[in-house]
């Protein structure tokens, strides 16, 4: 399976426009499941949440954004996971979709909000839906859901094989506790941040980029640079999350004691 990320660096406000960024990006290059960044239809910082909500789209697919992500994914005969920012009508929520040709496959809602975000989405109830595509098991995080280990290993559990990871990240650490979380579990994972940076919020954040591609052991296979666009496709085994013998003498899965946890 080929499957990668592509890091770049969102316009503010405008899904027609990051629709058009990635569709010239991947233009003529052949993938099975590519990864984009958190919120790639919109940008990250609002100072206004109603500015928010007009750029909000249902998960069903008829939206901008994700309606031209499936018209992508139909092109290229993969899937494509990216961040939304979902129109519900309870609220918005900072979500997830993963696309193919048939429509909207999964939608993952982010269950750990970060910092000021609590101010503009709701937090995710979606819990950890793991989905199938190609016969290959996928589930998905998004940004700060790294700092809560429960998160992967729930959807490692659930029979996951690939994690993956959209992301906005600012601080330091996701990219080096990945490695754990991916050796952990014994699973792929795809991280796709961004770039650039924005002000809004009282603040001014500047993204991190390195996005990065894991093996079951925690082995780089892919990354980008802190301020590249780029675009990552390698080829994997998804097979080998199946094997989750650590060394000679133990089982990540048979020598778990929950009992005591």
């Amino acid at each position: 399976m080929k499957i990668g990320f592509f890091q770049f660096s969102p316009c503010h406000g405008n899904a027609l426009e990051n629709l058009k960024l990635i569709s010239a990006a991947l233009d003529q290059t052949q993938f099975d499941l590519l990864v984009l960044p958190e919120l790639a239809s919109t940008g990250y910082l609002f100072d206004d949440p109603m500015e928010l909500q007009a750029l909000s789209e249902p998960a069903d697919g008829s939206g901008v954004f994700l309606g031209g992500l499936i018209t992508l994914a139909a092109r290229h005969k993969a899937c494509l996971i990216s961040g939304f920012c979902e129109h519900a009508p309870e609220g918005l929520y900072n979500s997830a979709a993963a696309v193919d040709s048939s429509g909207v496959l999964c939608v993952y809602r982010k269950t750990h909000l970060f910092n000021t975000e609590k101010a503009l989405f709701l937090p995710g109830n979606s819990g950890f839906p793991v989905f199938t595509f190609r016969q290959v098991r996928l589930g998905m995080l998004i940004c700060f859901d790294w700092v809560f280990p429960e998160a992967a290993r729930a959807l490692a559990l659930k029979g996951a094989q690939i994690l993956c990871h959209p992301a906005n990240l600012v601080l330091p650490w996701c990219q080096s506790a990945m490695v754990t979380r991916s050796l952990e579990n014994a699973v792929f994972s795809i991280t796709a941040n961004r770039i650039g940076q924005e002000t809004g919020q009282g603040q001014s954040l500047v993204f991190t980029g390195r996005s990065q591609i894991l093996t079951p052991k925690g082995d780089i296979l892919a990354q980008a640079g802190v301020n590249e666009q780029a675009l990552r496709i390698v080829d994997i085994n998804p097979m080998l999350a199946l094997d989750k013998r650590f060394g000679a003498g133990n089982d990540l899965w048979a020598d778990r004691r929950p009992e005591h946890y």
